[in-house]
This record gives C-alpha cells, structure tokens and sequence, in this order.
C-alpha cells in the first residue's frame, strides 16, 4: 500500500503521465485506478489514512487531487483560501542551508509555493526529511501579510506562500 500511496503522490503532485489533470490538479478516480492498478477501497484507505492528508476527493467523488506540492512545471492553480490572521509559522530543513536561507530568503524552487508549518513539532518532521541536522526557522507571518504579501492554507492545512524574505525570518532558540 506504501508504494501505491507514493505513485498517487507522484501522480498527482509531480507528473500525471497520461493521465488528463485539470487546471485545478483534479483527475478522474477511475483513471487513477487503472493507472495505479488498486480497487476505489483501497484508494479511500490511502486518501483516509495519509499522515499529511495530502489528497481529497470531489464533492461527487469522481475526482481526485493534491492539495498542495505540486511541481511547478504542471502549472496547476489549487483554489486556496487566504489567511486572514496569520501568525509566526516555520520552515524547517537541513542546518547546510542556513546561509542561503539567511542571505537569499525561502523560494519555492521546483514548487508552486514555499511550504510552512503551523508548529515546531510539524516543522522539525518536515525538516527530518531533508538531513540528518535541522535547522528551524521562524516566519513572521504578521508583518508579512501587514507588507501585502498573500498567505495561503491548503485544505490540509499547510501554510503557503509565494517566498520568504530574509527580514521575515529568524532562527528558533
């Protein structure tokens, strides 16, 4: 079932190979099926259980999306609602890119966005994946949103934005 979850996530988020994505990133469930050769049980296992609850169905079931980490290269546009209160969120990844980080700001590289997280507990996770030592940095969401930058929340809850400027972050103590 591991393996099956990671094609959808590739197929969903990166390269749909032949199957037909919208402008929204929804594909046929159906297609989906075939394609990863798994019964519509066994997807609504996957959908249900993911720990970052990264794929959603359609209001009528028939279709299927990411909801965020989408390459850049789909130019895929998730409808994502605004936040309206932001707060400080964090960035975590491995300690070697704190320069970069600090000079050059966070940029969303092969990505549509620049994911942040809601907790410390959520970002050190998030930065486990990336080397074995973590870095994690605070965002003030705050004065970004008050500087007219747009911040997002995926229907996951991911926090996202365009970029992150260096005067919008510090390392945590």
């Amino acid at each position: 079932m591991k393996n099956a979850s990671r094609k959808i996530s590739y197929l969903l988020r990166h390269n749909p190979e032949d199957l037909k994505m919208d402008k929204q990133g929804w594909i046929m469930v159906e297609d989906l099926l075939d394609k990863v050769r798994i019964t519509k049980s066994e997807l609504d296992n996957i959908v249900e259980n993911n720990d970052k609850k990264r794929f959603g169905y359609s209001e009528d079931g028939l279709k299927i999306k990411a909801h965020q980490g989408h390459s850049a290269k789909l130019n895929v546009k998730v409808e994502l609602k605004e936040v309206q209160f932001p707060k400080t969120y964090y960035h975590g990844t491995e300690f070697l890119l704190m320069n970069t980080i600090k000079k050059h700001g966070l940029k969303p590289m092969k990505r549509t966005h620049v994911h942040l997280s809601k907790d410390l507990q959520t970002a050190t996770k998030v930065g486990q994946r990336h080397g074995s030592t973590v870095i994690i940095f605070e965002i003030d969401g705050n004065q970004m949103k008050r500087d007219g930058y747009k911040i997002y929340e995926s229907e996951n809850g991911v926090i996202l934005v365009d970029e992150v400027p260096p005067k919008y972050i510090k390392i945590t103590e």
